[in-house]
């Protein structure tokens, strides 16, 4: 991989392609910033508060996932507009991973800022109604969809654990989640996840410095190192879909060398799928 912007970030997060505007958007949430680059150069928008995730409604705006709900973003003016509230009366927590499904909805996740066990919730937001998926979990992570949007997939940071999810046709979940992955053993703690058009999970692993790719079957297939030990969210994106650019951190990284906490990039062997419009 190689170093796509040097803009350290404290805990990179929440990347995404952007397929109308061309650009990759990423999050620095402890640091309050949506960051992106352009043929100009760097971008950054300066946020109120601790912001992770976002799906594209259109060319111009984000769902934007803060320490207080979901909100639209503007591009062109910088206003935020809030849509719906999530725990917004309990200071302690804030969205962590999230993602658009197939049908348009959109998956947020909610942790304690303190990484406390059981702190968090995963909610979905669609065409007005947000629902409370699961609760409690610890660190709600990986949340992302089959390429037939059939299935969910999320992880729990904090016991290193992948589950998937049935969906019915309007993206709700559908009977109990089942398990796909326990990387105990492997000494792997799944972060953020896409997956690809053929299939294959790709997970960032937190203090492994990698991009994990697992078969449908959960079979480990192969990797992608990044330079960064906390990776934390890969993204396709490029006219092919085989660009992937991976965030990582500097959070708990005591002696930190040039590489950590910078946004990578590196070309993948197989496309990635598009990103999901949002639908409001």
């Amino acid at each position: 991989m190689k170093v796509f912007d040097d803009r350290p970030c404290e805990l990179g997060e929440g990347a995404i392609w952007h397929p109308e505007r061309g650009q990759f958007f990423w999050f620095d949430i402890l640091g309050r910033r949506l960051l992106s680059r352009d043929a100009s150069g760097p971008l950054e928008w300066r946020l109120d508060r601790m912001s992770s995730a976002a799906g594209w409604v259109d060319r111009d705006r984000f769902l934007i996932a803060d320490e207080t709900g979901l909100l639209l973003f503007d591009l062109r003016d910088e206003s935020l507009r809030p849509l719906v509230a999530i725990e917004a009366d309990d200071t302690a927590t804030r969205s962590n991973d999230g993602r658009a499904d197939r049908q348009g909805g959109f998956w947020i996740g909610t942790m304690g800022k303190g990484g406390e066990p059981d702190r968090g919730a995963i909610y979905r937001y669609y065409r007005g109604e947000l629902r409370r998926l699961i609760a409690p979990i610890s660190i709600p992570n990986a949340i992302c969809f089959s390429p037939d949007g059939t299935t969910a997939y999320f992880a729990d940071t904090a016991i290193s654990r992948v589950w998937t999810w049935r969906l019915d046709a309007d993206g709700w979940p559908v009977g109990e989640p089942a398990l796909f992955l326990d990387l105990t053993d492997a000494g792997l703690s799944p972060d953020g996840a896409v997956i690809d058009s053929a299939g294959a999970f790709c997970v960032a692993c937190w203090g492994a410095g990698k991009v994990v790719r697992f078969s449908r079957r959960g079979e480990r297939l192969d990797e992608m190192p990044v330079g960064g030990a906390h990776s934390s969210c890969p993204s396709y994106g490029g006219s092919d879909l085989r660009d992937v650019l991976v965030t990582t951190a500097l959070q708990d990284i005591r002696q930190p060398d040039r590489f950590q906490g910078l946004t990578f990039i590196t070309r993948a062997s197989v496309p990635g799928l598009p990103e999901p419009r949002v639908l409001l």
